[in-house]
């Protein structure tokens, strides 16, 4: 019986130990759908098949092996917002599918056989698994996978399947989908997206899925996506490449970059229904590349335009890339029709790429533009533009035909400060046949510009030294006289002012003869000159001349006097100038004209100037109580000079006859002075000696004014400037035997009301005049007729701008562009400044909507009397002009933009540009009309805004020539 018993329990206890590991090897919940209902969010850390589907670790996770690992996707657990793992319930009964009002009565209870067990302080609730009880299969993904619903979620385990309800998210890597319904399965590793059931008062689907990836976006009725294979399917899709909207029947994903659309429509209009698109059957996208289509056929409000192209080729780069320019058509009546910017553009590496583009002309006239570019980031950028252009006007054996050849060459080089430091090279370079900008055509501006300049200059700073040093070359061209001056080299060394007799560790007070500082600049410039008519190597020679200037000037602060209310100044400089030829004019009594002769050689002239200043500031203040204006503050900054100029140079100037004997000799010839270093590089210094005072009178008006915006009190008073600067300055000769006073000039500038910028002057001669205009020793202001000065010359400009409320945060490309002052510079042919070009030529098509109004106007007015030509008397000359550039909306949708120039004196516009902008949404009209110049113009331009589809343009456009006066 005993031994019967122990065999018994024996084999007992060994069927509960296999029925154990069984239930431990092989768990089964008790219903085959785990269910959740409410919110929950989750993260499924391992997907795919796994050799065991669930095996769990014991409780203890510190013995030795034991590791956490990922649940895998058949036993995805449910989290609820409180980030509470969520199991199956205990007992076998479970919901209804359709069941969604109740849950289970213990959500806590464990399946039995589950030795799935928590962390010991896991606050995440993740589960503790043997990391070599679950092998991962091959075809496991390499991400976790994120998932939320608002609803509910249901595990699908025996189709090992996770349903998720109402605003359901997942997320993979850089995907996210985002719908009313969303399916995983782990099986095929495909996520299903549907949308929410029913639809909204417009009869539009709810929570219709959408697709993320990178900066991909497509919303679509439904699709499906396999994670494994990264391809996907999507029916009547919405996406976005760029500044495209595509629409497509059904699409399908290959890889991350490349996707088929059937029965597709693009457009870059963003409206449900676009007012324009391109319909297609087949389309090919390769995202940030290009779209390939066939048979392709515009649609305007839906309706399809009955002519179609073959294929289409649309650019999706974003940057830069190849490819070709269309053209635009053009009709000019001295040239006949004209294809306008067809050309090549290509990226030969992402430091450099080229331009190539031209005109031609039915009439024979055509023009040609190379444009390579370059850039080394922290290096340098630059740009080249050459230019041909040959131009016929009318046929050959016209009265009126002409033909000309032009060539315009320009290179913008500009160093990064980062490259080199203390070290820069820049270039500015603008050469051009005398005819280049009256046949031009792409800013109208340009055509009254005569002078042409260009630079290219290399400088150091020696770091640590107060040495600096320059080398360029320069050019001048005046396209009118057709005469060039070419100066090169031009070199100059500078030493800043040191301190000799400063210590290098101050120690107390500085005393006085400490503050001597000396400094020295050095320039050495050669020059050439000469006409483009008659161009030759013996004429560049026989103008070539050189020239060098030295500067030392010695300074010396001294300590101020009067509690610091008086600054006094003394200061010596020494001039040397050394010349290469001179100029002597002799009288011919033979031929009765003034000979020039030159000499070359080694010449010098030098000029020691000795003086002393010293200045002051003087304050007075009206109060006027505590009413809207408190105080007004006026600024006196008195400065006084003497200087003494000893005359070292009485050789280099000398008298000779310049007229023959008048009335039967009765009347002497008239005689002149010259200086025999006249036109030379650098300016001969002034006769005689002088000893004067030099005397400055500088103002400004300040008012103080309630600060109607301070409503705490802190601030309750602001500053107004009344007259920025007013002043008269003037000097007076204590050595010259007559006209001992200097003219006297007046100066005032001011910003009134922050909105008007004012400025004038004029200078007055404190001496009068005799009978034929003459200026004789005697001052206005003594006898009978009293005068502060007899009027010499003066000028008044003004200028304002008026505009509306723009919209916060808008700035269109033609206000940056025109705001950016290094722009403004003709000569600095960069990308950005053709662009700017172009926005001033066609101001319409870069109409900026946000402000209803603008007005700038700018007023001047110069006058000068001069010498009458019969030396009898003074003539008044005056010029006047007003400048206005402005526009309005019309309506929202329409803007007139206007710009001129009008001259008062001759009471007609000198430049007028009127044109009107329509804004289309997604396209716009553009009407520009010149019709007054030596250019006039009239061009209209339906495009869209878009700049993939801008050379997509219906243009118009007319053009004449007139001949300009010099030319």
């Amino acid at each position: 019986m005993r031994s019967h018993r122990k065999f018994s329990y024996k084999y007992l206890l060994t069927g509960i130990v296999c029925v154990s590991l069984f239930a431990v090897a092989h768990p089964r919940p008790f219903s085959k759908r785990a269910w959740y209902a409410g919110p929950v969010q989750g993260r499924v850390t391992v997907t795919g098949t796994v050799s065991n589907p669930l095996r769990t670790a014991g409780d203890d996770t510190t013995r030795p092996g034991a590791t956490v690992r990922p649940a895998a996707a058949d036993t995805a657990h449910a989290r609820g917002l409180g980030d509470t793992t969520h199991r199956a319930p205990g007992d076998t009964t479970s919901r209804a599918q359709g069941d969604t009002t109740g849950r289970a009565a213990d959500t806590t209870h464990r399946t039995p056989g589950d030795t799935t067990s928590r962390a010991s302080g896991d606050s995440t609730h993740r589960l503790v698994l043997d990391s070599l009880a679950i092998p991962l299969a091959k075809d496991s993904l390499d991400a976790p996978i994120s998932y939320a619903a608002e609803d509910s979620m249901v595990l699908d385990i025996p189709h090992k399947r996770v349903l998720l309800y109402d605003q359901a998210t997942t997320d993979y890597k850089d995907l996210k989908l985002k719908s009313g319904i969303i399916v995983m399965d782990q099986t095929s590793q495909v996520l299903t997206a549907l949308p929410a059931p029913g639809v909204d008062s417009n009869g539009l689907l709810l929570q219709r899925p959408e697709f993320t990836q990178k900066q991909d976006l497509v919303v679509s009725d439904s699709m499906k996506y396999n994670m494994k294979s990264k391809k996907g399917l999507s029916f009547n899709a919405d996406g976005q490449e760029g500044e495209m909207f595509i629409h497509s029947q059904r699409s399908k994903k290959i890889d991350n970059n490349t996707f088929y659309a059937y029965n597709a429509r693009f457009t870059t209009c963003d409206l449900d229904t676009p007012h324009f698109a391109f319909r297609a059957k087949r389309i090919k996208y390769i995202s940030g590349k290009f779209a390939i289509t066939g048979y392709t056929r515009p649609e305007f409000e839906g309706i399809p335009f009955p002519i179609g192209i073959p294929y289409g080729i649309f650019p999706l780069v974003d940057g830069q890339h190849s490819g070709l320019l269309p053209p635009a058509f053009t009709v000019n009546d001295q040239q006949g029709l004209g294809l306008t910017g067809l050309g090549y553009y290509k990226v030969i590496s992402q430091n450099m790429d080229f331009l190539i583009k031209g005109n031609i002309y039915s009439y024979g006239s055509w023009e040609l533009d190379l444009d390579p570019s370059y850039y080394v980031r922290y290096h340098y950028r630059g740009s080249v533009n050459f230019s041909v252009i040959d131009t016929k006007i009318a046929f050959k054996g016209d009265p009126d035909y002409q033909q000309s050849t032009n060539f315009n060459l320009q290179w913008a080089h500009t160093q990064d400060t980062k490259a080199h430091p203390g070290i820069t090279f820049n270039s500015s370079v603008n050469l051009m046949t005398s005819k280049y900008n009256q046949y031009q055509t792409n800013y109208i501006g340009q055509v009254y510009q005569n002078q042409v300049q260009s630079s290219v200059a290399y400088t150091r700073t020696f770091t640590g030294t107060p040495f600096y040093f320059s080398a360029a070359f320069s050019q001048n061209q005046n396209t009118q006289q057709r005469l060039w001056n070419v100066s090169l080299p031009n070199l100059n060394f500078t030493m800043n002012t040191i301190y000799p007799f400063q210590k290098k560790d101050q120690v107390g007070t500085k005393k006085w003869y400490q503050n001597l500082g000396i400094g020295y600049n050095g320039s050495y410039q050669t020059l050439m000159s000469f006409y483009d008519t008659a161009f030759s190597f013996k004429q560049v020679l026989d103008t070539l001349q050189w020239g060098v200037h030295h500067t030392i000037p010695i300074t010396l602060s001294l300590p101020s006097i009067f509690n610091h209310a008086v600054q006094i100044a003394p200061s010596v400089s020494y001039d040397e100038t050394w010349f290469s030829r001179q100029l002597i004019k002799t009288w011919d009594n033979k031929n009765s004209k003034l000979d020039t002769t030159i000499y070359k050689g080694f010449f010098q002239q030098r000029q020691m100037t000795y003086g002393v200043s010293t200045s002051t500031a003087l304050y007075g203040t009206f109060n006027f109580g505590n009413g809207y204006v408190k105080a007004i503050r006026h600024v006196i900054r008195p400065q006084i000079g003497f200087s003494y100029q000893p005359d070292l140079n009485k050789g280099a100037y000398y008298s000779v006859q310049i007229d023959t004997f008048t009335n039967g000799g009765t009347q002497q010839p008239d005689w002149g002075t010259y200086n025999k270093y006249a036109g030379g590089i650098f300016s001969p210094y002034s006769q005689g000696t002088f000893g004067g005072i030099n005397f400055t009178l500088d103002n400004n008006l300040e008012m103080k004014v309630r600060n109607g915006k301070d409503t705490t009190g802190s601030n309750p008073y602001k500053k107004v400037k009344l007259i920025d600067n007013f002043g008269i300055s003037t000097s007076y000769n204590l050595v010259a035997d007559s006209f001992q006073l200097a003219p006297i000039s007046l100066y005032a500038r001011s910003n009134l009301f922050n909105k008007i910028n004012f400025s004038g002057g004029a200078t007055l001669s404190p001496y009068q005049t005799n009978a034929i205009g003459n200026q004789i020793n005697k001052y206005v202001w003594s006898g009978h007729n009293f005068s502060v000065g007899r009027f010499v010359s003066g000028y008044v400009s003004a200028s304002t701008t008026f505009e509306s409320k723009k919209a916060k945060g808008q700035e269109n490309v033609q206000d940056s562009l025109l705001n950016n002052k290094d722009l403004n510079n003709p000569n600095a042919m960069s990308d950005d400044q053709r662009e700017l070009n172009y926005i001033r030529s066609n101001p319409a098509e870069f109409a900026n909507f946000n402000i209803p109004w603008h007005l700038s106007l700018s007023y001047s007015l110069t006058i000068s009397r001069q010498l009458n030509s019969n030396s009898v008397g003074y003539i008044n000359r005056t010029t006047q002009s007003v400048n206005f550039n402005g526009d309005f909306n019309l309506t929202p949708n329409w803007k007139i933009i206007g710009s001129g120039t009008f001259s008062i004196d001759s009471y007609s516009f000198q430049f007028l540009q009127a044109s009107i902008a329509r804004n289309l949404h997604c396209w716009q009209m553009a009407i520009n009309v010149t019709p007054l110049g030596y250019y006039r113009s009239f061009s209209i331009t339906l495009s869209p805004k878009s700049g993939i589809l801008r050379d997509l343009r219906i243009n118009r456009t007319r053009s004449y020539y007139s001949n300009i006066p010099g030319y």
